[in-house]
């Protein structure tokens, strides 16, 4: 018996109208009773030849229309598991082909040669990368010679991490996992990184990142400031992504005079509310993008307070939260139960929540909304193009 795929589920198999889940279909897609797919009308060839066995994608036989519904279902869905109605559930964003500009490589040796791509789904299997319509073209263009570069290495074991980013310099590149013995090692590295125009190589050897090549110091550009960027600080994976995200806050927040910026990081969205005129505390746990805010902020002289603060251990209290006049937190996939008790609890007139985890997000909203709070708006964001990984923007306001 035939059955249509009604809908993508959140890991991203079709599901059919009795419940079976199928890999790589698409909503309108008719499974047949000998067990094959009949494409629907939203049914697309994937652009990539590695789709189904890469684990970077789970959905590239789905056109926009179904991207797009697929990620503002995630949201959407999470918000009403908790019982949470939005006022307001914008259009979803999409990241274009070719954004990402930032991701984490494998490389190893096997049967002799170096393969170097992402995993397989749900294995440690490298899938040596020929293309990819995900990265950057700045990014993808070292994978050639990243592997003839691995492939010189000594040793018949090898196998690396490597972290990819795009600064305002170039490309910033950090191998974790490799051994460097010797002048001539050193001295190859360095051939590699300048023939290529790396803006920094940085090789973590166990001990932590080291420095090897940077002509000049990096930074990201945020807000229309210059900050130094620290090597495997954490910056949204697409550039698109970012102005959305932050589009959503500045909007929000506009005409708060003191903003409170919660995980604030190296100040995606501290420096673009201060851009507008408000006065910002920017609150991190982790040192170096602490450290890289402040000294941005001081060389600009941004009204951007940096405080170093672990807010998982210790929250803003809610005598320190009410002297702000609005609040924006974009806490790691945990999300942040402890800080959210605390904002539940004050006065803050207005709270942008941004996520990278509908499911810990869709907690801490309902907590906000037991405190007092309503979710007037929700956004949702594809920076993940083709991926199940979704993001989005919330506003929450408090209600009398």
């Amino acid at each position: 018996m035939s059955s249509e795929i009604i809908r993508i589920a959140a890991k991203g198999d079709g599901v059919t109208e009795d419940g079976r889940h199928v890999a790589g279909a698409a909503p309108g897609d008719v499974l047949l009773a000998d067990g094959t797919l009949e494409a629907g009308p939203h049914h697309i060839v994937p652009p990539c030849r590695h789709f189904g066995k890469c684990g970077g994608c789970q959905l590239q036989q789905c056109d926009e229309e179904t991207l797009a519904e697929f990620v503002s279902s995630r949201v959407v869905n999470a918000a009403s598991g908790q019982g949470l109605e939005p006022g307001l559930v914008a259009p979803a964003h999409l990241s274009p082909p070719r954004s990402r500009r930032r991701a984490t490589l494998h490389a190893a040796r096997a049967v002799g040669r170096i393969v170097i791509g992402f995993r397989e789904a749900a294995s440690h299997n490298i899938v040596d990368m020929a293309e990819c319509h995900v990265l950057r073209p700045e990014l993808f263009a070292l994978v050639p010679p990243l592997r003839k570069m691995l492939a010189r290495q000594h040793g018949k074991r090898l196998a690396v991490d490597v972290e990819m980013a795009l600064a305002d310099q170039g490309v910033d590149l950090g191998i974790k996992g490799l051994t460097v013995e010797g002048l001539d090692a050193t001295e190859a590295l360095l051939e590699f990184a300048q023939a290529n125009g790396l803006a920094r190589l940085t090789i973590d050897q166990g001990y932590g990142a080291e420095a090897m090549w940077e002509p000049e110091p990096l930074t990201v550009t945020l807000g229309g400031v210059a900050v130094p960027l620290p090597p495997g600080a954490f910056l949204q994976a697409t550039s698109d992504g970012e102005v959305a995200l932050v589009a959503a806050a500045s909007e929000w927040l506009a005409g708060a005079g003191a903003v409170a910026d919660l995980f604030s990081g190296l100040g995606t969205f501290a420096f673009a509310l201060a851009g507008q005129g408000s006065k910002v505390l920017a609150a991190e746990a982790d040192q170096r993008a602490h450290f890289a805010c402040k000294e941005a902020a001081g060389r600009v002289q941004a009204p951007v307070h940096a405080l170093h603060r672990d807010l998982f251990r210790n929250p803003l209290r809610t005598d320190e939260l009410d002297r702000f006049a609005g609040v924006v937190l974009d806490p790691p996939r945990a999300g942040a139960k402890e800080q959210v008790v605390q904002l539940a609890a004050s006065q803050v007139p207005r709270v942008v929540y941004v996520s990278c985890n509908p499911s810990s997000w869709a907690r801490d909203a309902a907590r906000l909304v037991e405190g007092g709070y309503r979710l007037a708006e929700l956004r949702p964001v594809g920076q993940f193009r083709w991926s199940s990984h979704v993001e989005l923007a919330s506003l929450f306001k408090r209600e009398g």
